[in-house]
């Protein structure tokens, strides 16, 4: 007994001999193909006498190891050891789900505040691996500060992972609760209590406990997770455990810039101070991307070793630096206080791509070719190339990248390489158009998408040896009578020795803008306008092209041909009160606003209503069935100098009448089931946003099954009720849809189907006295609902079948059902599936139970 005894003494006090576990996390490197090499830091109470020489490890794919080798322990004093554990995994490929590594070992340290019964909860680290090979190979984020910590009761801490991600993806964090075995949670868990607010920025990583209460070691977890184009490709869960305690001294402050850009080859150099308000010594220190970036890395310099000490951060990033992403540094200033506080600045630094540099533009025919020089950073995928009409006078911040959409610029191309430096720009194949100001900014594009700060901006416009048509105007409208006004500036830039005249235009027409018809030529080049009459302009768009001709000699060369434009076509659409005017044009200058024009009447005069920048307008307030007619002008001009300003046409007159075409709002449906009553009590309201608010009647549409049809219920001959009772029905079950109408016809969308359920009953009693006194003389259900049929058999006490019926009612009358005899007083055993009626059909319930059969006494009572 003795002996047993000592055993199970050995046993209950084991794990308290193995609780050690502070704090640790898990990261990965990629080491080819689907190799990773895996390593497990913990942080354990030093004085503990448990040993872990190895870990086992769960590599997410469904194996283990039950042995990843421990290669470092370090002594970290304070009671704190340090160990590191490497071992290399090679997965099965690539996966949709994340492979999930994960390490349990018993047990946390003991004395936890924050997780009950630390003593005996299994010490828990997982870290996710997502291989995708669409995103290529990734290697998780190296955490530089360790899990743990010192606070001070009253007094705010702040931690900082120190994250470094060498493949510059985009790091999220959050705080989480610690974990136990399996992930799961732990009974009990609860956050440390703060007298303000514990959070963790979810950019920068600081986790903020403003401020702690209590004395004692508390655990938090700190996710952080990894984003390349905004897909997760990765997850370090970070167990981290914090010593508070009673402390006089005040943690060290670091003031400098929050964050800042650099362009590849310029210098940063930023000064940081690092203080100590209790006189303390400080040692002042940095971690982050740019003091690991090899040959190019960042200096940190401090001044010597006292309660005040000024830090100097020195880079000059090269190509090699560029990515999408900021660049973290964290700095970290730790007193020589009892304890030991810190205190955590974060600075993000974003390093920009130069510009493209030397722009320059030549004038070719009907296309203008830019050229620049190729970028110092070979690692570029190509370049974009950005046009606009006239000068942006856009001067780009120095950390402003890309070429943002308020500039005006439009992509217009791309190259195909880095070095593909020249971009001849033609209009897709359209030809630019003469008296047009062009002006072009290009940037590079690299692996990652980050993009480099925009070239200088050029400009250049066609020489104008070509005629530029200024005006397509309608001058009147009509089915077979109407006119255009057509006018172009002539060419002042042609080749005079070339073509030394006389000249020609020929007047080309159509009514679209690639079937053009010549229609009529002029005799001079100073001859720009033209009346084109006998037209359809009521119901037809028109285009017109100016081609110019030299006849030297009594030849007819081309000299060129203007771009195509066409009238101001004004369409509309009616609709309840308010007529709506779009309008259309394709012509090559460009037309900033539009005048609005109404007939009025009384004075049989078009009026000016209103001015507008957009391609449409609605006139509202107008009366359903009368006429209103109207006409636009636009006003506009080209980017060049030395042409016509403004640029002044008029569409044709159009003519319509407002019609009710708009559908009465939808009702909005509500249902409450009354089982009691056995009554649906239906209640809508609409919405009014885009439709008309004359609801004249609704239409109420119900089906008694999931299956079945909707049929009419009723028409509520009122736009104002929006309450209806639907009672008297044998059924609640069901679903129901609306729909309004108002005064002319127009139907309103269906609404969402809403759907009832029955709530079916259907009890039975326990005593039953047959007879013939007309009191409780048949056992049967207590008022029931909603039940379709049952299959009801009763047996006596020795198993025998006396009674059996699919009848709802039962209607059992205490005689034996095979030969009509009163059964003997005594128990009964029934066993009854009743069939519900549901939405869905019917569904069966089994009741069983106990009956007590007394011959008639003249109770007159029912019991149950």
């Amino acid at each position: 007994m003795k002996i047993i005894f000592y055993i199970l003494l050995f046993l209950i006090s084991l794990p308290t001999f193995a609780t050690h576990n502070r704090a640790g996390e898990i990261t990965f490197k990629h080491v080819s193909g689907f190799t990773y090499e895996v390593t497990v830091v913990t942080y354990v109470k030093e004085s503990s006498p448990a040993e872990r020489p190895n870990l086992e490890i769960f590599w997410g794919d469904g194996t283990s190891l039950d042995s990843i080798p421990r290669i470092e322990s370090i002594s970290l004093g304070n009671d704190i050891e340090k160990n590191i554990y490497k071992d290399r995994h090679t997965y099965p490929g690539a996966s949709p789900l994340p492979y999930t590594i994960r390490i349990e070992d018993p047990n946390r340290n003991a004395g936890v505040i924050n997780v009950p019964n630390s003593v005996n909860i299994v010490f828990y680290l997982e870290t996710k691996i997502y291989i995708n090979p669409f995103l290529g190979v990734n290697n998780s984020p190296e955490l530089l500060n360790p899990p743990i910590d010192n606070a001070c009761v009253g007094k705010v801490y702040v931690h900082n992972p120190g994250a470094y991600d060498v493949d510059g993806d985009s790091l999220y964090y959050s705080l989480q609760s610690s974990l136990q075995t399996g992930g799961q949670p732990i009974p009990g868990y609860v956050f440390p209590q703060a007298s303000s607010s514990l959070s963790v920025n979810p950019v920068t990583g600081d986790l903020i406990w403003d401020s702690p209460t209590q004395l004692g070691e508390y655990n938090v977890a700190i996710l952080i997770e990894e984003f390349r184009g905004g897909i997760k490709i990765g997850a370090i869960l970070r167990d981290l455990q914090i010593t508070v305690a009673a402390c006089s001294n005040n943690p060290p402050i670091i003031t400098g810039t929050q964050d800042t850009c650099i362009v590849v080859g310029d210098t940063l150099n930023m000064n940081f101070n690092a203080f100590d308000p209790d006189g303390n010594n400080v040692v002042f220190s940095a971690t982050g991307g740019p003091l690991f970036s090899g040959v190019n890395a960042a200096s940190f310099n401090t001044t010597a070793i006292s309660s005040d000490v000024d830090g100097s951060l020195y880079w000059i990033p090269q190509c090699s630096e560029i990515q999408k992403g900021k660049y973290l540094v964290s700095f970290k200033a730790t007193d020589d206080g009892d304890p030991n506080l810190v205190d955590f600045h974060s600075l993000f630094v974003k390093v920009i791509a130069p510009e493209p540099k030397n722009l320059s533009s030549t004038v070719l025919t009907n296309a203008i070719s830019i050229k620049w020089d190729k970028t110092g950073c070979n690692q570029a995928l190509k370049y974009k190339i950005y046009r606009k009409q006239g000068p942006s006078g856009w001067v780009p911040s120095y950390c402003e990248t890309g070429i943002p959409a308020f500039t005006g610029f439009q992509l217009i191309g791309e190259t195909n390489s880095n070095n593909d430096t020249i971009y001849v720009d033609s209009n897709s194949g359209l030809g630019l158009i003469s008296g047009a100001n062009y002006c072009y900014r290009v940037i590079a594009v690299y692996p990652d998408g980050s993009e480099s700060r925009a070239s200088d901006e050029v400009c250049d416009q066609l020489r104008k040896d070509v005629p530029i048509i200024t005006n397509v105007s309608i001058n009147s409208t009509s089915t077979t009578s109407g006119q255009t006004y057509v006018a172009w500036s002539k060419p002042t830039e042609h080749d005079t020795a070339i073509f030394k005249g006389p000249y020609r235009y020929l007047v080309y027409r159509g009514t679209s803008s690639t079937a053009l018809t010549l229609i009529d030529s002029t005799a001079t080049i100073n001859d720009t306008t033209y009346i084109d009459n006998n037209l359809n302009t009521k119901d037809n768009q028109y285009f017109y092209r100016v081609d110019i001709y030299n006849l030297t000699g009594g030849t007819r060369d081309l000299i060129g041909k203007s771009t195509v434009a066409s009238s101001v076509y004004l369409n509309l659409i009616p609709s309840d009160n308010q007529i709506t005017l779009e309008w259309n044009e394709n012509v090559p200058w460009t037309n900033t606003q539009h005048v609005i024009y109404k007939y009025n009447f009384s004075t049989l005069a078009f009026d000016s209503i209103n001015i507008t920048t957009n391609s449409n307008y609605v006139d509202t307030g107008l009366v359903n069935g009368s006429n209103y007619c109207y006409q636009v002008k636009s006003f506009g001009g080209y980017s060049s100098s030395g042409l016509i300003y403004p640029i002044l046409n008029f569409s044709q007159e159009n003519c319509a009448e407002p019609v009710d075409n708009v559908l009465p709002c939808e009702p909005r449906l509500s249902i409450k089931a009354d089982c009691e009553l056995q009554e649906n009590i239906l209640s809508w309201d609409s919405y009014y946003e885009n439709c008309d608010d004359d609801v004249l009647s609704v239409n109420i549409y119900k089906k008694d099954s999931i299956d079945g049809e909707f049929y009419l219920v009723t028409t509520i001959n009122n736009g104002v009720d929006s309450v209806f009772i639907h009672d008297n029905i044998t059924s609640i079950a069901g679903c129901y849809i609306l729909e309004s109408i108002d005064s002319v016809g127009n139907r309103s969308i269906i609404t969402d189907t809403v759907c009832v359920e029955n709530c079916p009953k259907y009890e039975l009693p326990n005593v039953f006295t047959p007879g013939s006194d007309g009191s409780n003389d048949f056992f049967k259900p207590f008022p029931f609902q909603y039940v379709k049929s049952v299959d009801i058999k009763i047996y006596n006490r020795w198993g025998n079948l006396v009674f059996e019926t699919t009848n709802p009612e039962i209607l059992w009358d205490g005689k034996n059902q095979k030969n009509s005899q009163p059964c003997s007083d005594g128990t009964y055993f029934y066993v009854c599936t009743v069939n519900e009626i549901y939405l869905d059909g019917t569904r069966p319930k089994v009741l069983k139970g106990f009956i007590h059969l007394l011959s008639n006494k003249g109770s007159g009572n029912n019991f149950n």
